[in-house]
């Protein structure tokens, strides 16, 4: 199995939805916000428009395979974690810097906290399918008298022959 099979086969799979439709959810809501009231909250709507690129370069990073596609997912699950966290932190201690809600604001509340609970789940799953996770291949297990000598082992010698007496 490839590194790229790993990151969208199973639950990887949903993960890509998931990112997928939050990218065109978020990307339709700044969108609208913009074009039609970006004077009321622009920074609210920003932040929006901003969530909205990120779940895109999330989608791509766990959609497509090789190492460059994996770095593009951890470091956009890895943006989408510290801004949801620092924009949920600020919109509940400044509400008044938020006069409308972002896809990031109270942790995503507004989306069912799935915001909060993506990144992980999206950075749980990376480390999951890491190449440097799988397992290694075993041993091959030693002859038992080689593992039950506590003397070390000795390299191969070809026998000699007994030297004649004159």
């Amino acid at each position: 199995m490839t590194e790229a099979r790993a990151t969208a086969s199973g639950p990887g799979r949903l993960l890509v939805l998931v990112y997928g439709i939050f990218a065109l959810s978020a990307g339709a809501r700044a969108g609208v916000q913009i074009a039609t009231k970006f004077a009321d909250a622009p920074v609210a709507y920003l932040l929006s428009a901003l969530a909205a690129v990120v779940y895109v370069l999330a989608t791509i990073g766990l959609a497509r395979s090789g190492p460059g596609a994996r770095r593009l997912a951890v470091v956009a699950c890895s943006v989408e974690l510290v801004g949801v966290l620092t924009v949920g932190t600020v919109s509940l201690l400044v509400p008044e810097e938020f006069p409308d809600a972002t896809v990031w604001s109270g942790y995503g509340e507004g989306y069912g906290f799935v915001p909060l609970v993506l990144p992980v789940l999206g950075l749980a799953w990376l480390r999951h399918t890491s190449p440097s996770r799988r397992p290694s291949p075993r041993p091959t297990r030693r002859p038992p008298s080689a593992q039950d000598s506590s003397e070390p082992p000795q390299p191969h010698r070809r026998p000699t022959r007994p030297e004649a007496t004159p």
